[in-house]
């Protein structure tokens, strides 16, 4: 197995850090690697924001749901899906009067525009993710701070067309971390296809799900009347109060793009 296949296929989320920095060094490698990562068009549809200020990392750990280790982490990158920079360049470049002389509107970010930013974005993100690991720095993604969209938007004077997609905190494992097993993913014949979409049938799912069934009743944690993984990742996951407030700031992001 080479270098890269052993980061790939060792890495697991870490949420508990060394106190010990991580130097300047370090980071402008991590970031030398993030802005190299592939881009849609060479657009470079994305920003990255480190989260210094302690307030700030403080705040992100009330707002996306309560996780203290947001403010504890060494380093934290806030990765933006950004066609603003894009768009303030058209108006710069007189491309609002390039149009009028074509007898063409403006034509202003969309659905599709935010969405293949939020691509590159998150392309960007795990190759900064990635050769942070092949240094020994672990790293936790968060989606969560997707919520709380107004709340995100004024502490990092987020303009128009930039929206967070994911929240990256970095630093060195604690021994515990390192030793922690790797969760298991599903079988591969469940998540490959070849050429058409399939879907599971009853006994696929029940074979695909076994483990974890098995692994929910050994543990016992489980709301009451909860008979399978299914009806518990519903609860936890899908239908959970985070789940509700995420869709509900990912609909207040779209509006606010779109205008609509």
């Amino acid at each position: 197995m080479n270098q890269v296949m052993e980061v790939l296929l060792n890495r697991r989320s870490i949420r508990a850090y060394e106190d010990r920095p991580i130097t300047e060094e370090v980071k402008d490698e991590i970031l030398r690697a993030a802005v190299r990562a592939p881009t849609a068009g060479n657009l470079m549809l994305y920003s990255i924001l480190e989260v210094k200020a302690q307030s700030a990392r403080e705040t992100l750990a009330r707002t996306c749901d309560d996780q203290p280790f947001i403010a504890k982490a060494p380093l934290v990158l806030l990765f933006l899906a950004d066609y603003q920079r894009w768009y303030d360049y058209f108006i710069a470049s007189g491309v609002e009067q390039l149009c009028e002389q074509r007898g063409e509107s403006l034509r202003k970010p969309e659905e599709g525009d935010l969405f293949l930013a939020c691509c590159d974005a998150l392309i960007a993100a795990h190759t900064a993710v990635i050769a942070a690991e092949s240094m020994g720095i672990g790293s936790c993604y968060i989606g969560d701070i997707m919520e709380n969209y107004e709340a995100h938007r004024d502490l990092f004077a987020l303009p128009r067309y930039v929206f967070p997609i994911c929240l990256v905190c970095f630093g060195y494992p604690t021994q515990q971390q390192k030793e922690r097993p790797l969760t298991p993913r599903f079988r591969r014949d469940f998540i490959v296809f070849e050429n058409q979409y399939r879907r599971l049938d009853q006994h696929e799912f029940e074979e695909m799900f076994r483990e974890r069934q098995e692994q929910m009743l050994r543990g016992g944690e489980k709301p009451e009347a909860v008979r399978n993984v299914g009806q518990l990742m519903y609860l936890r996951k899908f239908s959970a109060g985070f789940a509700k407030e995420m869709n509900r700031s990912v609909r207040a992001i779209l509006q606010a793009w779109t205008g609509e």
